[in-house]
């Protein structure tokens, strides 16, 4: 794993309370580096095309670095 990342990436889902963790993929480390790098990644290929910026089926991410 790339120096610096735990290896692991935390997802949680705050209309029912679910809580996944996931492995980090080291190609994901390699391609988009840091905070702002892994959040454009894991909302442009968690979020569905249309949906309502405000709505509920939009996603927020926080992210650090």
């Amino acid at each position: 794993m790339a120096s610096g990342y735990m290896g692991k990436i935390l997802f949680v889902d705050l209309s029912d309370g679910k809580i996944i963790e996931e492995k980090l993929d080291e190609e994901v480390c390699r391609k988009f580096i840091g905070g702002y790098g892994f959040g454009a990644h894991f909302l442009y290929a968690r979020q569905e095309a249309g949906v309502d910026a405000l709505g509920p089926e939009s996603t927020i991410g926080l992210t650090t670095g």
